[in-house]
């Protein structure tokens, strides 16, 4: 972490979504971050450090997008539980992004999570405020595009079109 001050704020978002595909099926899936971008509305594209395959310790640079801006931030993999739990730690703003799997009788219950341990820092809260609408208007824009990678991510295991909305 750098000398940068973290501010906590709303410490938690999570999406849930149902998928009638196995773990194993799921975890292929969620822990291919190159991946992410078919799924993601704010990923355009995840590139994996040194190429290969990812697993703890993994380090990645990501290019995101809302409308007209573009950014990128670095993440690490912070947690790799094969078929259980995939979880990267953003270094520009310390959040957490994870995927944990859940077999269920019919398949896999999917959660996907924005945690804030750490708060979020001073950084990226001046940032979310001056050029992204503020906190509020952005966390509700995270949880959309959360449910909208969990449908996409459903609809790819179901074999279903893709979902565009």
């Amino acid at each position: 972490m750098t000398t940068d001050q973290s501010t906590p704020t709303d410490p938690q978002l999570e999406e849930t979504i149902e998928v009638a595909a196995p773990p194993e099926a799921v975890w292929a899936l969620v822990s291919d971050v190159r991946r992410m971008a078919s799924w993601s509305p704010q990923v355009v594209r995840a590139f994996v450090r040194g190429g290969g395959v990812v697993g703890p310790g993994t380090r990645t640079v990501n290019l995101n997008r809302r409308g007209p801006l573009f950014w990128p931030t670095q993440a690490k993999v912070v947690r790799f539980e094969p078929h259980r739990e995939f979880a990267l730690r953003i270094k520009d703003n310390y959040t957490i992004w994870s995927f944990t799997l859940e077999p269920t009788d019919t398949g896999t219950r999917v959660v996907q999570r924005r945690e804030t341990p750490d708060g979020i820092s001073t950084i990226s809260l001046r940032l979310t405020k001056a050029v992204l609408g503020g906190q509020d208007v952005f966390t509700e824009e995270l949880r959309a595009g959360m449910r909208q990678t969990l449908a996409r991510i459903k609809a790819e295991l179901e074999e279903r079109r893709p979902v565009t909305s």
